[in-house]
């Protein structure tokens, strides 16, 4: 999208990214303790991939060029009271690794901020220049 309201497509684009990327911080924390049964895969952490665009040669800001999932074999764990254990007393847990995931979701929260803040900005000098005109 270009001419007047380019910025506002471009924060926008951002935004979109950002909440993607949270809301897949958001899955791995909330699978974080999701246990499986040996021969079944563990909770795969997700990871989301972002993509700059360009239009005609400009920055045309970001989208989510897809999706990448971390180890299905994830991390074996004694719990032999678990109801899921094999014969051994191992049960399947994800390799997510909490402090990182909080790390990741500072990281998205501040951007997707940013990317408000700039939004609001050209939103408000938008309505500035159309102000002029009265």
């Amino acid at each position: 999208m270009s001419g007047p309201f380019h910025s506002l497509s471009i924060a926008s684009s951002g935004m979109n990214v950002y909440q993607n990327w949270l809301d897949a911080v958001s899955d791995n924390v909330a699978n974080l303790n999701t246990y499986r049964s040996m021969d079944e895969n563990a909770y795969q952490e997700r990871f989301v991939i972002a993509q700059a665009v360009e239009e005609n040669g400009r920055p045309g800001g970001a989208r989510v060029a897809g999706v990448e999932f971390g180890s299905a074999e994830g991390i074996t764990i004694y719990y032999p009271d678990h109801p899921l254990a094999n014969e051994d007393g191992f049960v399947r847990a994800p390799d997510v690794d909490l402090s990182q995931q909080m790390t990741s979701m500072l990281a998205a929260q501040r951007a997707y901020q940013a990317n408000v803040a700039t939004f609001e900005r050209a939103r408000d000098a938008y309505m500035r220049a159309l102000e002029i005109g009265k």
